[in-house]
């Protein structure tokens, strides 16, 4: 993993200090999050991707995010991409975060 790559993983779980018990483990040649047990995120190459449902697709989509796509062949519908200024807004972050979890 290069340093790029774990700084942008500091930055994420730095914004998400206060969903207590977030974890990231190396996963898929990124990171997955936990939220204690709970699986809820990607961060793969500089994105992050949060779980989403019918409901809360309708917002990733509004911002003009897309699914997590592993590689050329997959598509994740389960996951979508965080928008950057909700990644630089911690309180929207977390608030984000705390849905992916509770999914």
């Amino acid at each position: 993993m290069s340093p790029k790559s774990d700084g942008f993983k500091d930055l994420v779980l730095d914004q998400l200090t206060d969903l207590r018990g977030v974890t990231a483990r190396a996963m898929f040649g990124g990171y997955g999050l936990y939220h204690g047990a709970t699986f809820f995120g990607i961060i793969h190459k500089g994105r992050l991707y949060f779980k989403v449902t019918i409901a809360t697709a309708s917002r990733y989509k509004a911002h003009g995010m897309k699914p997590f796509r592993p590689n050329a062949k997959q598509k994740l519908k389960s996951l979508y991409e965080v928008p950057i200024d909700i990644i630089e807004d911690a309180e929207a972050l977390t608030q984000w975060a705390t849905e992916a979890v509770e999914k």
